[in-house]
């Protein structure tokens, strides 16, 4: 390579004065037969994770069109094994909670206020975590299981603990919440080093939340075994470990708190070295308090469950709640004070996949106390707090499912009528024989159009927050939920009850499905076309906010796609970027990566592509219309995206060109990128065939006709250019 990226060696060795025909697929996994259309395929580059594939036996994988044909199948790296992909499973709500820092708004006063509020909700989830763990190990077994000799089962299992004191037992198991941090740091730790450097400069980043959540994890388990040990009266001992244990976890919120503490380039390396010593005085504090537990000879008082621990639980779940309205609030003050009535809502999904993190926690986390006590045989009763946790979470699928059910009717009328326009002007004079196939296709245009509603959806589901913050007040009183919907909402006895049953179940049923579902994704194609779609894309962001969240594959993905591009262009004439679906945007990523010498190489494709319908409303800071012309201007403008108005997923990136609408501005080339493709071509079958083309929708097309032209055409500008 020359010293400004171009290629040193055109004409020379090894030089082939074709066209590479590059493709990326999307989220559906597709193998490279696939992808390539083609049944014979050989691996030229990369590994069994992910590699550079070309049709075979041909020696040069040439097609009609001239072009070489090549394909990156990166499916692989977001699952891998068997156990990876189970283990997203348990990673789902930090997995979410990090996202919604990642969608936060683009405005200067809300989004250090979203990033802090995201950060400290992320940290939240850690808490509870450990909480729900310290519930189990602490409270079941060592409290109740072990004190009041109520689970034959546990005690069976612990015999060897019946001499010990209380202390003792409890100094010992909470070694399970400490392996259960010790889990989650395994489960989130990248599998191999990346190639090349990382997307974005995140793992810095990632050490310093790390070490912050592993202080307060610690922190929040010294103080639920300090609490206990001081309901019989404190000490200097535990006085001094509760004031030193308060002031670790002041720091840690402090460290996440301080906008641009963590990330600032001008204080990043102090706030990691002070977050490595807090970490460092958590250990010595638990060291500390296990010892001070275990030694310490006074008795302790008589309680059902452990004393402390109820309390605490409900003032995490409190804050969590109380942050989660926080944050709806600023995503809602940013979009009304930015964004003009009727334009696109950018920035709501930060609120939204929070309280999904929160709530899918929460009800984990209840859940796996009450399946326990319940597997252990007699330990009746839970913190009253889980109770609630529950409630709340059978409020919201109830209400989640009104909330579908009614704007799908709501908005149905106006689909349909947008759809029956749009068939309309494609088809002004449907010939008889398509009298039943016509409205199939209105009915999936209506379909697809349900899209652009999902932005009122997440404002109505953000709103639901309102209940878990209800229901956390409400058990800050120690009210019990039977009793008060009793009293006040002349409920029949045991109604309330059933709900928590029917909600304790719900949340067994959807561990059940998520566990079968990563099963399936991992060994059946078909499956993970649908399932693996949340694992692709909740692993594709770094880790911004939670450093247990899966490690991103997008850092080893788009540098190892930038350096075969710059390959390819010293060797051959161009390459035409082909991405489908999320493969865009793994591709728009690429192009920002290359060099200003490849970049004249080198033109995009896209079809299928959520750039904008998607990515640049729910992540506006990162693939905002400003980073997308970036793209465009760094291609020269050699772009062209292929969108249907069937497909519920990808859409144009800059104009519609529907018929009828204004023509494109000649002065802006991003006016020129986007070409509808109707869908489908025609509603008769054509001579010597007996059905009518499909209906395409999401699907790739590759080998369609109007794919194949775009590619003549990207291919002969790069010819043309590069023949001036």
């Amino acid at each position: 390579m020359g010293s400004d990226g171009s290629p040193r060696y055109r004409d020379g060795p090894g030089w082939h004065d074709d066209v590479v025909e590059l493709r990326v697929h999307g989220v559906s996994g597709a193998g490279p037969e696939r992808v390539l259309d083609r049944a014979d395929v050989r691996q030229v580059a990369g590994d069994r994770s992910g590699g550079f594939h070309r049709p075979s036996p041909q020696p040069d994988g040439t097609d009609p069109d001239g072009v070489t044909l090549e394909a990156y199948r990166w499916g692989d790296l977001p699952s891998g094994t068997m156990a990876r992909t189970l283990s997203l499973v348990f990673l789902l709500p930090f997995m979410l909670s990090n996202l919604a820092v990642l969608m936060r708004p683009t405005g200067r006063r809300s989004g250090p206020g979203v990033t802090v509020v995201c950060r400290l909700i992320a940290l939240d989830l850690t808490l509870l975590y450990v909480l729900s763990t310290a519930g189990v190990a602490l409270d079941l077994l060592a409290w109740r299981c072990l004190g009041a000799a109520r689970c034959p089962a546990a005690r069976d299992a612990l015999a060897g603990l019946d001499g010990w004191s209380t202390g003792q037992r409890l100094a010992l198991l909470a070694l399970l919440p400490v392996a259960a941090v010790g889990f989650l740091r395994l489960l989130g730790a990248r599998r191999r080093r990346p190639v090349g450097n990382p997307l974005w400069a995140v793992d810095p980043l990632v050490a310093r939340l790390r070490a912050t959540h592993v202080a307060a994890a610690l922190a929040v388990l010294d103080l639920v075994l300090l609490a206990a040990r001081s309901s019989g009266g404190r000490t200097t001992a535990t006085t001094l470990l509760l004031v030193l244990t308060g002031a670790v976890l002041l720091a840690c919120v402090a460290l996440l708190g301080v906008p641009g503490l963590l990330d600032g380039a001008a204080t990043a390396r102090a706030a990691g070295r002070t977050a490595a010593a807090v970490r460092v005085v958590a250990y010595g504090l638990s060291v500390a308090t296990f010892a001070t537990v275990a030694l310490d000879p006074r008795g302790w008082p008589s309680s059902i469950g452990l004393p402390g621990l109820e309390r605490i639980l409900g003032s995490v779940s409190l804050v969590q709640m109380s942050l989660l309205v926080a944050l709806g609030g600023l995503v809602v003050w940013d979009h009304g004070r930015r964004v003009p009535r009727g334009a696109p809502r950018h920035g709501l999904g930060a609120a939204v996949i929070a309280a999904i993190a929160v709530g899918l926690a929460g009800a984990f986390s209840a859940a796996l106390v009450y399946w326990a006590g319940k597997l252990l045989g007699g330990a009746a009763g839970q913190p009253l707090a889980y109770n609630w946790t529950i409630l709340a979470f059978f409020l919201h699928v109830v209400a989640a499912v009104v909330l579908c059910g009614a704007m799908t009717l709501l908005s149905r009328g106006r689909r349909w009528r947008a759809a029956a326009a749009i068939t309309a002007r494609d088809f002004p004079t449907a010939p008889p024989g398509a009298a039943e196939y016509l409205p199939r296709v209105t009915r999936m245009i209506a379909r697809a159009r349900f899209t652009e509603w999902l932005g009122r959806l997440a404002v109505a589901y953000a709103a639901l927050a309102v209940i878990g913050l209800t229901t956390s007040v409400l058990g800050q009183f120690r009210l019990q939920p039977d009793r008060l919907g009793r009293q006040l909402l002349g409920l029949p006895p045991g109604f309330v009850g059933a709900g928590l049953a029917v909600g304790s179940f719900l949340v067994a049923a959807l561990l059940l499905a998520l566990l079968l579902g990563g099963l399936f994704a991992y060994r059946t194609s078909w499956f993970r076309r649908y399932v693996g779609v949340l694992w692709d894309l909740g692993t594709f962001w770094p880790r911004a906010a939670h450093p247990f969240a899966p490690a991103s594959y997008a850092d080893r993905a788009v540098p190892e796609l930038a350096d075969r591009i710059t390959q390819l262009a010293q060797r051959h004439a161009g390459v035409v970027l082909c991405g489908h679906s999320h493969g865009s945007a793994l591709l728009a990523l690429a192009v920002l990566r290359l060099p200003p010498g490849v970049r004249q190489r080198v033109a995009l494709l896209t079809y299928g592509s959520p750039l904008d319908r998607l990515y640049a409303r729910l992540f506006p800071a990162y693939l905002s219309e400003e980073v997308l012309r970036q793209v465009g201007e760094r291609v020269g403008w050699r772009w062209l995206n292929l969108w249907r108005d069937t497909d519920p997923v990808g859409g144009w990136i800059f104009a519609a060109h529907r018929p009828g609408d204004p023509p494109p501005d000649t002065a802006d080339p991003a006016g020129r990128v986007d070409r509808r493709l109707r869908d489908p071509r025609n509603l008769l079958a054509r001579p010597g065939e007996h059905q009518p083309p499909p209906l395409r929708g999401h699907q790739p097309g590759e080998s369609d006709p109007e794919f194949r032209a775009a590619v003549r055409e990207l291919a002969g500008r790069l010819r043309d250019q590069g023949r001036t």
